[in-house]
C-alpha cells in the first residue's frame, strides 16, 4: 500500500493473493445483492498446498498492512476450495478443477467485476 493510500481490504487480498499465484485473481462487488458481505476475492493454485500458501500469505499480509485477523478459515485441511472470511469481504481460493467446476465468476455474472489491477505489476 503506498502512503496516503485508504486501506481498502479487498484490494490488499487481491494484491497478497497475487504475490502468490499467477492465476487470474477477481473481486467481485456482491454488496448490493448479498447482506453478508460486500465482495468476493477469487483466485486460484496449482496445487492443494499453493491454495493453503496463497491463504496463508493473504492473511499474513492483510495483518502486516494494519488489517485483522480473518473471523474464520475453513477449507485448509482438503486445499481443494479454502474460504477466508474477513466479514466484509469473503475470499475463496480454489485448485484449479474445483475453480473451473463452481465456476463462481459465471454464477455471479451480474454483479460488478472491479478493475484494480490497472496500476499493479
Amino acid at each position: 500500500m503506498n502512503p496516503g493510500e485508504e486501506f481498502q481490504l479487498h484490494l490488499e487480498i487481491a494484491r497478497a493473493a497475487k504475490r502468490k499465484t499467477d492465476a487470474d485473481t477477481v473481486i467481485l462487488d456482491v454488496g448490493d445483492v448479498l447482506s453478508i458481505t460486500g465482495w468476493f476475492v477469487i483466485t486460484s493454485g496449482t496445487s492443494n498446498r499453493q491454495v493453503r500458501a496463497i491463504a496463508a500469505g493473504i492473511e499474513e499480509d492483510v495483518f502486516l498492512a494494519g488489517g485483522l485477523k480473518p473471523i474464520r478459515v475453513e477449507g485448509l485441511d482438503d486445499g481443494t476450495w479454502v474460504l477466508v472470511d474477513y466479514g466484509d469481504v469473503i475470499v475463496h481460493i480454489f485448485d484449479e478443477e474445483t475453480r473451473a467446476f463452481y465456476d463462481l465468476e459465471r454464477l455471479w455474472r451480474d454483479v460488478p467485476v472491479l478493475e484494480w489491477q490497472t496500476d499493479e505489476a
